[in-house]
């Protein structure tokens, strides 16, 4: 396995036999899947042990947004799984995340391990013309440090930001913060649905932990081949 291949989640927002067929043609080579709520609602959570069976870590984006009591009740569900990081919304709130953290701590109890609790601050895909549309009248960056501060204080492990805002996330959150940075497209790939994107070097660089990437791995002509390169770059940030 390459140096830098544990630093890089793919997403595999997909059909199940086509997500079993990527993990298996990754298997030695990537760390860690992303399973998003295409891939959940398709498979179901059975999709968990499926990845984990193939030997990967799995990152569950469920994104949950609800009153603190479901949350916790899905949380401690989605822990149960096996999945070792859980997406929520910051804008639930600080109960909601309180509610959140002891829903993976109840599901923990017997474990060697917590499922680590992931909050998404301002999703990639908005700009603040986005922000604006639904009055939120501030920068993406201050927005998201807004929200990532109340999470860490309310039990978050770490955050989900644009790699844009990385840095400051990480100046503000410091050393332990788990940093998960999607937006992240190769150089030379196309930005697609996303706004505000960056580089596998420069999100490395500005403090990420985890880089999501997606649709620059999964649709390549030769996924393994598109892993590695945007593992080397990775590699090759954290040693600049």
């Amino acid at each position: 396995m390459l140096a830098g291949a544990d630093k890089v989640a793919v997403a595999l927002d997909c059909g199940l036999d086509e997500a079993i067929g990527l993990a298996e043609a990754l298997s030695g080579h990537a760390t860690w899947a992303k399973v998003g709520m295409t891939l959940f609602y398709a498979a179901g959570p059975a999709i968990v042990s499926e990845l984990k069976d193939r030997g990967l870590k799995v990152f569950l984006d469920l994104k949950l947004h609800d009153i603190p009591h479901q949350v916790r009740g899905a949380a401690e569900a989605a822990s149960r799984t096996g999945a070792d990081l859980l997406t929520i919304h910051a804008l639930g709130g600080p109960a909601m995340v309180r509610a959140a953290r002891e829903g993976l701590e109840a599901a923990a109890e017997g474990r060697d391990e917590r499922t680590r609790l992931i909050a998404v601050t301002v999703l990639t895909s908005m700009d603040e013309a986005a922000l604006e549309a639904v009055g939120v009248h501030a920068t993406a960056e201050a927005e998201a440090s807004l929200l990532a501060r109340m999470a860490c204080g309310s039990g978050a492990d770490g955050i989900v930001c644009s790699p844009r805002e990385a840095a400051r996330m990480r100046g503000e959150l410091g050393g332990d913060a788990i940093i998960v940075t999607p937006g992240v497209r190769p150089r030379g790939s196309a930005a697609q649905d996303q706004s505000r994107v960056a580089t596998p070097a420069d999100a490395i660089s500005a403090g990420s932990s985890l880089l999501v990437v997606g649709r620059p791995i999964t649709q390549a002509a030769d996924p393994v081949a598109a892993f590695d390169a945007v593992a080397r770059e990775v590699a090759g940030a954290g040693r600049a």
